[in-house]
């Protein structure tokens, strides 16, 4: 097998709700978006002619709107520069990192919650940027958790792709923290590094995968972060 690229992106701007985990947030993008992923389209084309991809037919994301959005419009600025059709799948394997039952409440109101449930403790101060805390309610996920089901998702599609005589290459549109932890459970970013990077909105980061050597950082800039704070997305 030669060696595959995972082209990774994080979704255009969006509509979030203020002061809300993103998670599974239900909002569409905003014209900002929208004109970052069709800008995301030219990009990866150039790139790839430049790279000599063979792009996947395939765009993978997530099943949230934001996600979706971006790869159906970056998948069509891509058609439209080189003549190919691309076909947009959704996957819950790359979603952002689940709260769960508390799903859409501000931060306050989470933590309400959990104040008044007898069940559980008040949650840490730093929970949002834990990596190893879980909400303690139905269908919440810590940050490594999410990160491990990207990571999972990402190994199985290079090892299942179609072979191709060049440089097979896929596109998987998601959502930045969970993309940044699966980065590390991949060998590509340490621990510590987790909470300094981020995603820019539609830019992409590429891995390489080597059947020999593993994975590696290929080419595609993480965005530093100005305040060491860990948030969903």
């Amino acid at each position: 097998m030669n060696d595959r690229f995972i082209i990774l992106l994080r979704h255009g701007a969006y509509r979030q709700k203020p002061g809300t985990p993103s998670a599974l947030q239900p909002f569409d993008l905003t014209e900002t978006g929208k004109a970052q992923a069709k800008a995301a389209g030219l990009e990866l084309a150039e790139l790839a002619r430049a790279e000599s991809w063979q792009l996947s037919p395939q765009i993978f994301c997530s099943r949230q709107l934001r996600s979706w959005q971006t790869a159906t419009l970056l998948g069509k600025t891509i058609s439209e520069t080189t003549g190919r059709t691309f076909e947009i799948t959704e996957t819950e394997a790359l979603a952002e990192r689940s709260v769960g039952a508390l799903a859409n409440l501000t931060i306050p109101e989470i933590e309400h919650v959990l104040m008044e449930d007898p069940r559980h403790e008040a949650p840490p101060e730093n929970w949002k940027s834990d990596s190893h805390y879980k909400l303690p309610v139905q269908g919440a996920e810590s940050l490594m958790e999410a990160g491990a089901r990207v990571a999972e998702f990402l190994q199985k599609r290079v090892e299942t792709m179609p072979h191709v005589s060049g440089k097979a290459a896929q596109i998987c549109v998601g959502h930045g923290a969970a993309l940044r932890h699966a980065a590390h459970h991949l060998g590509i970013l340490s621990f510590p590094k987790i909470r300094k990077v981020s995603m820019h909105h539609a830019k992409a980061v590429v891995l390489r995968y080597s059947p020999n050597a593993g994975w590696s950082h290929h080419t595609g800039t993480w965005k530093e972060r100005q305040v060491l704070e860990l948030t969903m997305d």
